[in-house]
């Protein structure tokens, strides 16, 4: 008998580590066979945003940046993340902003995603953002970016080569391709 329900009963649980932005709880559980085990969560306080933002030419701008936890430099669209409460389409577009100093006219969202749904809830959302202007980047104290514009099927190659690893990045520069091979991608720029 397939279900979709909760097979997993929690007996108790405890915050281990939280800052403003995660939150880590462990559970003690019975796992969907009735054996007893521990579950780490991690509790994303922000939702991802990431943007990709195409010009008239379907040029797609990336950001490059230095990346703690992975101890590697990573070249991904422009993105960030935006409280819960926030709406997704008011983050995006300050980000865009913050780290591009673009702006743009029309926001068509193109990704829905949780990005490691095995140990965290965080989840994220993607905007295809055209009808570009740049104005002033205003990045964070701590981002330290480079900003490329690039065609888009140079980043699509970089997918295709492993040169771009983030997550939101792979799947909103596949999406992309699928709606250009497929005609869906809006009219306007």
């Amino acid at each position: 008998m397939e279900t979709t329900e909760n097979p997993w009963k929690i007996l108790g649980s405890e915050v281990k580590y939280q800052n403003k932005w995660i939150q880590v709880t462990q559970h003690e559980v019975l796992n969907p066979n009735g054996g007893p085990g521990i579950y780490g969560v991690v509790h994303f306080k922000n939702v991802a945003v990431g943007i990709v933002a195409m010009d008239e030419a379907q040029h797609i701008y990336l950001v490059g940046q230095y990346r703690f936890p992975l101890e590697q430099f990573s070249w991904e669209i422009p993105e960030g993340g935006g409280p819960l409460d926030e709406d997704t389409l008011d983050a995006a577009k300050r980000e865009l902003l913050e780290e591009t100093g673009l702006v743009a006219r029309y926001w068509t969202p193109i990704v829905r995603m949780h990005l490691s749904n095995s140990v965290s809830d965080e989840a994220g959302i993607v905007y295809l953002a055209t009808g570009l202007e740049q104005r002033t980047a205003a990045p964070e104290e701590t981002e330290q970016l480079l900003v490329r514009k690039v065609p888009f099927e140079k980043a699509y190659q970089l997918v295709k080569d492993f040169k771009i690893t983030d997550s939101l990045s792979i799947a909103a520069i596949q999406k992309i391709r699928l709606m250009m091979l497929e005609g869906e991608m809006p009219g306007r720029n």
